[in-house]
């Protein structure tokens, strides 16, 4: 099957790379797990002999043929024809409870929003999350604060809220077909509850999208809509963090205690 640019379709065909996620995946047979946009059914063959379910989801009708066809006696295989972003996954027959699957790059941050949910509303379905995604995705999903490559921010702070995340390996472009222009990478999300949890979860979400918003700016800058400057700086330095610091300096447990230093109720007088 020709892969198609509409679908953002790359097969990816290293044994080393299918074997490495496999792995990474740390299957049992009594697992059941969801696979998305599974192509042309390299990584599914190998997920197969391992689990007790498997549910795919493909949106390519002409795959989806293909893969009934290529996996006809697999009875524990569950193929769903549809777009990801609308497959209600709470309502499958069976429930996966983790997730084994190379992404389409076109709509990873959607996905990645599907399977770990928002602070505000965190899917807690999900025992692991193994992805081949872009390496700049992969970087950003496990950067630290003052990252030199500036991948440290608000897709960071928000996974890693809600997960603990993993880099495994780079792949490089000569492992799919046709070759990508980016290097991939693989990464293992292990959703949990947070560490350090906020006391309102969506205030907290509010302060990363702007403290993030320019990243350019000191966060007194970038939150000076909902914030005083003159408070924000005292409760920075009441948390020992720098009054002039920038988004990027603060690590997830500093913008927790943030959130919880300033949310509505607790500094009526540092909100606007």
């Amino acid at each position: 099957m020709p892969p198609l640019k509409r679908f953002a379709q790359h097969w990816l065909r290293c044994d080393q790379t299918l074997n490495t996620i496999v792995r990474t995946a740390q299957l049992c047979s009594s697992d059941v797990v969801l696979e998305i946009g599974p192509g042309t059914g390299n990584l599914t063959a190998r997920l197969l002999p391992l689990v007790q379910s498997l549910v795919i989801v493909e949106i390519d009708r002409h795959l989806c043929a293909k893969l009934r066809q290529k996996f006809a006696s697999a009875g524990h295989l569950h193929l769903i024809e549809g777009d990801i972003l609308h497959t209600d996954l709470t309502a499958l027959a069976v429930t996966p409870r983790k997730v084994v699957a190379n992404i389409p790059y076109n709509i990873t941050g959607l996905i990645l929003e599907k399977l770990l949910g928002t602070i505000a509303r965190p899917t807690t379905q999900w025992q692991t999350i193994v992805l081949l995604v872009q390496k700049e995705i992969g970087d950003r999903l496990t950067a630290k604060p003052h990252d030199p490559h500036k991948a440290y921010g608000a897709l960071s702070v928000r996974a890693q809220y809600l997960a603990e995340c993993e880099y495994i390996c780079d792949v490089p472009a000569r492992a799919f077909y046709p070759s990508p222009q980016v290097t991939s990478a693989v990464v293992r999300l292990s959703p949990r509850p947070p560490v350090q949890p906020a006391h309102d979860p969506q205030w907290l979400q509010q302060l990363i999208s702007l403290g993030f918003s320019n990243r350019r700016k000191m966060l007194y800058n970038n939150l000076d809509s909902v914030i005083e400057r003159s408070q924000l700086s005292q409760i920075l330095q009441d948390l020992g963090i720098n009054p002039q610091a920038r988004a990027e300096a603060l690590s997830v447990a500093q913008w927790v205690e943030l959130a919880n230093a300033t949310r509505a109720g607790d500094r009526p007088m540092a909100l606007r």
